[in-house]
């Protein structure tokens, strides 16, 4: 009986931190994407999930029959990497059209067509308001209307839209239309804020930002310590490195005191493994399951910045900026070097820049290095990617 409780223990242990790595890579499931399998089992721990997430991270989780939504507040609102992407980052226009299509299915019946979004999307886009800012729309250009098609691509990716019928590009290209349910469960939990936006007035872009998130704690000891201990936590889950110096001085102070206690509260919830230096701190996915953004990785451009990776690491000076222009060369030169496995456009003239800045925009998503105008500063963990020459051991030919 001992043993079987043992494996029980043991196996409802593992099925959580299957759960949590889910909710960490996907904050927002439903039981048809990106896995039902997850779904049910987010699902079964919800209740222990929900404990824990708010305790140690102040994140709530919204959990009911047709949607999980783990409502993740970063510890800070400067990191530019994370935005939204469909096969290509999104544009500023892009980002308004996606307010705007959310603010029209708010108001829509359960059913749409493209063709009807993009007409209501047109009127409110005529607010004085967003022709001050500079955001036109008007679907009169192939790029606008290939826009509205990207942000139709990212609701239906999260769940907000379901095809029904149709095609986009028929809709661009004017010869037929497409139809869509809209789940308004998945659309009700995409907004995540202490407080409702409208609510906030008469401060700029980042006071708002921060007014809508901020977390509301009474000023005593405890609440003072929990707010030190959700900022840590969330750095440390949502952050593919954590350094020292990035931390406030009370937060650090936080850290070097309960390190190991927190840190051996989330390897057992999560299966997340711990990995401490001198400059800061990692937790590392094993399993690859709560991992969005790889390295290395397959292809042209993950080989590219691989090798951008280690160049930099091999850089003289250890923190030397590196011109922007001195990648460019390199970059050239390996497309020449690895042309015959290379896709064809990557050695063509001017294509290294190109690959240069999906390159480091991936290892500053990574928290491998930092830009400064033209330069970039190679961070400590980059040093992962330092090659030393092979030592070989063994008896010398006779």
């Amino acid at each position: 009986m001992t043993v079987l409780a043992d494996v029980l223990d043991s196996q409802q242990e593992e099925e959580r931190q299957r759960a949590a790595r889910a909710l960490l890579r996907h904050p927002l499931l439903t039981p048809a994407r990106p896995d039902p399998a997850l779904f049910a089992l987010v699902r079964r721990h919800a209740a222990w999930l929900a404990d824990w997430f708010a305790r140690e991270a102040g994140w709530s989780l919204q959990m009911d029959s047709g949607v999980a939504r783990l409502r993740k507040t970063p510890a800070g609102h400067d990191d530019g990497t994370r935005g939204a992407a469909v096969k290509t980052r999104f544009s500023r226009r892009r980002y308004v059209l996606t307010c705007l299509a959310l603010a029209v299915l708010e108001r829509a019946e359960s059913q749409i067509t493209l063709g009807r979004l993009a007409e209501r999307i047109l009127r409110l886009a005529t607010d004085p308001q967003l022709t001050e800012a500079g955001v036109t729309f008007t679907l009169e250009s192939a790029e606008e209307r290939s826009d509205l098609v990207t942000v139709a691509r990212l609701l239906l990716e999260i769940g907000v839209l379901a095809q029904v019928a149709g095609d986009e590009q028929a809709f661009v290209a004017g010869s037929g239309d497409a139809l869509y349910d809209v789940d308004r469960r998945v659309l009700s939990a995409l907004l995540i804020a202490r407080r409702g936006p409208s609510t906030v007035a008469g401060a700029g872009f980042a006071d708002r930002l921060r007014a809508i998130t901020e977390d509301v704690q009474p000023d005593t000891e405890d609440g003072r310590n929990r707010v030190l201990r959700h900022a840590v936590t969330r750095r440390l889950l949502d952050d593919p490195v954590v350094y020292y110096a990035d931390l406030t001085e009370e937060e650090r102070t936080y850290l070097d005191r309960q390190r190991g206690p927190l840190l051996r509260r989330i390897q057992q919830a999560t299966g997340l493994v711990p990995e401490v230096r001198a400059e800061g701190i990692a937790l590392v996915d094993p399993t690859g399951e709560a991992t969005d953004l790889a390295m290395p990785e397959e292809g042209t451009d993950g080989h590219a910045t691989l090798l951008v990776a280690e160049y930099l690491a091999a850089a003289p000076a250890e923190g030397r900026p590196v011109p922007l222009d001195e990648l460019h060369r390199h970059l050239a030169a390996m497309a020449q070097r690895h042309r015959t496995h290379w896709r064809k456009t990557a050695a063509e003239p001017g294509a290294e820049r190109e690959l240069t800045a999906r390159a480091l925009h991936r290892l500053t998503a990574l928290g491998l290095v930092r830009m400064s105008g033209e330069q970039v500063t190679a961070l400590p963990a980059i040093a992962r990617y330092r090659y030393a020459e092979p030592t070989i051991v063994g008896k010398k030919d006779a």
